[in-house]
């Protein structure tokens, strides 16, 4: 069962009394495999018995098509997109998380507000007013932070596909050339998801590794919550 703990005040009109479902995270930066595992943990919790449902940044039917067209026109400034993610992951929370929870569904989320957070302090955001932002956020179950050295990702990218404007951080103008800016945006992401690893209690699991190695760690540290 998910805790009712959240990091600030919560939802104050929210009445909630109990969430019999699990909410499980899965954070890192770009290109570390979050999407490969969300497919893998859907399907090896569905095959144990339980109703899964997925979740992840831009998927608010309130808010998706406008951050994605912000997105394609590079218009709107740092802290005026900071927001218009925290009024995705409260129309999410409310609306999807919390009444899947209440129907006692495991909920996969790809990223929650950490990622958010990452995000704004590298790009000179104040790291105090990102984090009370989102104090209306519910504590999930737990958080697993896929880490993956630079080179790792680096590699997956060139073989996958591709660097692309945003995973290259190419809006802070780090570099003239996608490549030089991912190098020096993803490093500085990591360094941020690594400070908060401790700080907000993140599960660390090693994605420099092949999928299934991967997916077992997970699997393993996810057995004593269908248990209990």
């Amino acid at each position: 069962m998910t805790q009712l703990e959240f990091y600030g005040s919560g939802i104050p009109y929210h009445v909630m009394e109990e969430l019999p479902g699990r909410l499980i995270v899965l954070e890192g930066t770009d290109g570390v495999g979050r999407s490969t595992q969300m497919t893998l943990l859907r399907n090896w919790l569905e095959d144990e018995g339980f109703a899964v449902s997925d979740t992840g940044l831009r998927r608010s039917a309130l808010t998706q098509a406008g951050l994605d067209e912000a997105k394609r026109g590079h218009t709107l400034g740092r802290l005026t997109m900071s927001l218009f993610y925290a009024a995705d992951f409260a129309d999410r929370l409310e609306n999807d998380i919390i009444p899947a929870l209440k129907a006692g569904f495991y909920v996969l989320s790809d990223r929650y507000f950490y990622s958010v957070i990452a995000r704004d302090v590298v790009r000179g955001g104040d790291p105090d007013w990102s984090r009370n932002v989102y104090g209306f956020a519910l504590k999930p179950d737990v958080v697993f932070y896929l880490r993956a050295d630079l080179d790792t990702l680096i590699t997956r990218m060139a073989n996958g596909r591709g660097f692309n404007y945003w995973e290259s951080g190419m809006d802070m103008h780090l570099a003239d050339n996608l490549y030089d800016s991912f190098c020096i945006y993803q490093a500085r992401l990591i360094s941020q998801f690594d400070r908060m690893a401790n700080e907000f209690g993140f599960q660390v699991v090693d994605a420099n590794r092949p999928v299934q190695d991967v997916f077992h760690d997970l699997t393993d540290q996810i057995r004593p919550l269908l248990k209990a």
